[in-house]
């Protein structure tokens, strides 16, 4: 059967809004589009959108972010059930801290998204949240949806959506494909060098556009680092789901069962 929704949903204001369903699964049939979805933030969502997500049927939502993060960019759009977490406050967002910094250049801002990347999975407030995700989503009346977002949509997010697309049985290569569709999904070539512009700005630097690129986009090598880290951790990522987000056997069965068809 061949993908007849569009991927990527084009907002005016929302980053990187795409349906991350439609993808082939191991254990036979299509994950359903029109059923998961993936987002930035949507704290400056217009009416017009925000009758355009109500009608998208989302019942579930996981908003990843801190709650400086919500704090500051107050969310107009709530689903139904809407999970966050109280824990991992920052009084400064970590990357522009790192940001700020007498010195940075492209290598050391890939670096440091490298090594959140490593810690990502396993802070105790992503946990809970990846976990009441995996809960809820399976709880979900027939035919509503579930949305990840975070402030980008893109770290926090890919990973968390990466992981539902392993439980649906997704290929290694689609689950890459998707994730680095967010490169394209919010135009970073084009987008970088008045976002660099604007950040340099901000923090008072002088930085080259490249610096940027890690906190505008995204990386294979990213993923790969987080997915490295559930292996040395956890021993593999079904053991992952299973001992450290308490995502048995039977909640997967159930996920699969709602989410793919033949």
């Amino acid at each position: 059967m061949m993908m007849t929704r569009p991927r990527l949903l084009a907002f005016e204001t929302i980053r990187n809004f795409r349906d991350f369903g439609g993808y082939e699964s191991r254990h036979g049939g299509r994950v359903k589009m029109g059923r998961l979805y993936r987002s930035g933030h949507h704290a400056e969502a217009s009416e017009a959108e925000l009758e355009r997500m109500n009608a998208l049927g989302i019942h579930v939502q996981a908003d990843l972010r801190r709650p400086d993060e919500r704090e500051k960019q107050k969310s107009r759009f709530a689903a139904p059930v809407t999970i966050t977490h109280d824990g991992g406050r920052e009084t400064e967002a970590p990357h522009m801290r790192f940001l700020s910094q007498m010195s940075v250049d492209a290598e050391t801002a890939d670096q440091w998204m490298t090594e959140y990347y490593e810690l990502a999975p396993f802070k105790e407030h992503h946990v809970a949240m990846f976990r009441d995700w995996f809960v809820k989503l399976a709880e979900v009346p027939e035919d509503a949806a579930g949305l990840v977002n975070c402030a980008a949509g893109k770290d926090r997010t890919g990973i968390l959506c990466a992981l539902t697309h392993h439980v649906l049985g997704v290929s290694d290569t689609d689950i890459r494909a998707d994730y680095d569709l967010t490169n394209e999904a919010v135009g970073v070539n084009q987008r970088l060098p008045e976002a660099a512009a604007y950040f340099n700005q901000m923090i008072g630097k002088t930085y080259p556009d490249e610096v940027y690129r890690p906190f505008m986009g995204v990386n294979l090598k990213y993923l790969d680092r987080a997915y490295s880290a559930i292996h040395a951790k956890a021993g593999s990522v079904e053991a992952y789901l299973a001992d450290v987000l308490q995502v048995d056997a039977a909640l997967q069965a159930d996920l699969r069962a709602k989410l793919i068809e033949a």
